[in-house]
């Protein structure tokens, strides 16, 4: 029963060629998927390769003096964060600051500018009816913008409408545009079962009459009169502090790339009503770029009613206003209900505007409106100095430890040594794929995760050494020493590796921030150490065990009995019998 035994376990020593082969087919795979791909270096962190810091004031919401809490500041960070890396930004660190403010911090080298714009927009949509629109300030005295068109899928068309005419006085350009505020919002109104043919034309005739009758339509007018669309600030102050319930006025651009300023109703839907947001390329049409939308069960209903509701109207009412931040992105107009639950954003998008959209929507508003309060270029210098600090730190510690192995374990240094480099080549490698693969950066918590990792290693090739110089102690030879001190040493190796990568998980898992550059480091460096030791190390050793300067025991292969203090062989030995004088039998 024993032969079968030994000749399965002699099979297994005679093959650690093939576990050494994988291991190195592997390394010339992963090096040469990294020279393939262009990214020969890890990318770096803010830390290491400078950025940009924004940081956001976070501004209270009319009628809601308390809005600014620490719920709210916590909803936006989480947002901020999944925006960021929607765009594929890693290491972009979003956090707050007191009890207003939030710092961003975009790495160098990533799309920094797109977001930026992503972090600080809040994208609150809302879908609006159209009361009255027309071409403003200077662009008022180009030609008219195409008429707008639905399609019949139920899918409306961004096609900008113009009620534009020729240049006329500043005070009859008023006039008008005051009627049409006032009769738009009595259109958009419920009529008053009180209200008489005289006073009602009374106020058509008399914009002054209809405002002292109803300062908030008076107001509005105003506003309408004043609002120059084609003026940056006057833009961003448009309908600043309105609620979605009530009327305002808003600025947008037309397919011709025109102004035009509008009075907006109540808000219909808005973009909690939204289920999913795609940015999709229309290839049956010249639209281009564009944003699909789902609505949920709720948004549904509430798309068809009031696209029914405007449908029955006339232009420019039978159009709805998708507004974003106050800003209008699309007007399209309808001609019957729409009921598909779904719609879709279109207007000469390009494919980032597109998909900075649909990331938007896709991740909801922000709870809070932000300003942009500072906007600083972190430099690389700080850093710089750091790491270099710290590769000093870890230079200093690999060669103590290359040290310690030599003095101690003399010929056994070199498997730890070369342990050590296929570690390093492996870790190098795959910091460097994962940086395109899944955005990982490396920063200075990653490289002092790195550094820790030496340690880890160089333990896992400690307890087997010394797990075979206890064998060889007990008085057995080099060959069957290392096989029975294996299973020992795997054992332990794997409990202390499995401690280490749970402590990596945790920690990624409960922080934030840098502090899970060294988890995510960590925990890869652990995974390596039980690739290197079972494909590298070990049979490494069992080759070099039958080597005649590691089986006889120089004295400078670190396996010397005498210096172990080794046991007689464990072996029986059989005694010789005495010789047979022939002449005596």
């Amino acid at each position: 029963m024993a032969a079968p035994k030994k000749g399965r376990s002699a099979s297994a020593q005679s093959r650690p060629g093939r576990s050494l082969a994988l291991i190195l087919i592997a390394i010339a795979a992963l090096t040469g998927g990294m020279f393939a791909s262009g990214h020969t270096t890890p990318r770096l962190g803010i830390d290491l390769a400078g950025g940009t810091s924004i940081t956001l004031t976070a501004k209270n919401e009319p009628g809601q003096p308390n809005a600014i809490n620490k719920t709210n500041m916590d909803t936006a960070v989480d947002i901020m964060n999944r925006r960021v890396n929607g765009l594929g930004v890693s290491e972009a660190e979003v956090q707050t600051q007191g009890t207003d403010n939030i710092i961003v911090n975009i790495p160098k080298g990533t799309n920094s500018k797109q977001a930026r714009e992503q972090v600080g927009t809040t994208a609150k949509l809302y879908f609006r009816p159209v009361l009255t629109t027309e071409v403003s300030g200077a662009d008022a005295s180009a030609s008219p913008s195409p008429s707008a068109s639905s399609s019949s899928s139920g899918k409306a068309t961004d096609k900008a409408t113009s009620s534009s005419s020729a240049p006329a006085t500043p005070s009859a350009t008023a006039t008008s545009q005051g009627r049409a505020v006032t009769d738009a919002l009595k259109a958009d109104s419920t009529p008053s079962s009180s209200g008489s043919p005289s006073s009602s034309a009374s106020s058509s005739a008399s914009p002054s009459a209809s405002a002292s009758a109803d300062p908030a339509t008076a107001k509005l007018q105003a506003e309408y009169a004043a609002l120059d669309c084609s003026d940056k600030a006057a833009r961003a102050k448009a309908g600043d502090g309105a609620k979605p319930t009530d009327p305002t006025v808003a600025c947008g651009q037309n397919s011709s790339g025109q102004w035009q300023k509008y009075v907006l109703g109540p808000a219909e839907v808005s973009g909690t009503d939204i289920k999913k947001a795609a940015a999709v390329f229309d290839t049956q049409s010249a639209a281009g770029w564009k944003v699909t939308m789902d609505f949920t069960s709720g948004g549904s209903k509430k798309f068809a009613a009031i696209t029914g509701k405007l449908a029955q109207q006339q232009s420019p009412q039978n159009q709805f206003a998708i507004v974003l931040d106050g800003e209008v992105v699309s007007d399209p107009f309808v001609s019957q209900a729409l009921t598909g639950g779904n719609a879709e954003i279109s207007g000469s998008f390009t494919q980032t505007e597109a998909q900075d959209l649909a990331n938007m929507l896709k991740y909801g508003a922000l709870p809070l409106s932000f300003k942009e309060s500072s906007v600083t270029t972190v430099t690389a210098a700080l850093g710089g100095e750091q790491l270099h600090a710290g590769l000093i730190a870890g230079a200093i510690g690999l060669a103590l430890v290359i040290i310690y192995l030599v003095l101690y374990y003399r010929g056994l240094s070199i498997i730890a040594i070369a342990s050590l480099g296929v570690s390093a080549i492996l870790t190098y490698v795959l910091m460097a794929l994962l940086g395109p693969a899944i955005g990982f950066a490396l920063n200075l918590p990653a490289v002092c995760g790195a550094i820790v990792a030496i340690g880890i290693t160089a333990d896992s090739f400690i307890v087997f050494f010394e797990r075979i110089r206890d064998e060889i102690r007990e008085g057995r030879s080099l060959r069957p020493a290392v096989e029975r001190a294996w299973p020992r040493a795997r054992r332990t190796i794997l409990v202390s590796d499995f401690v280490s990568f749970l402590a990596a998980a945790v920690l990624f898992i409960v922080t934030v921030g840098k502090v899970q550059g060294f988890a995510f480091t960590l925990g890869l460096t652990t995974v390596l150490d039980v690739v290197v030791v079972f494909l590298f190390t070990k049979p490494l050793m069992t080759i070099l065990a039958r080597k005649k300067f590691f089986a006889e025991g120089h004295r400078w292969s670190g396996l010397d009995p005498k210096r172990l203090g080794a046991k007689p062989p464990l072996r029986r030995t059989r005694r010789a019998s005495a010789p047979v004088d022939t002449k005596e039998a």
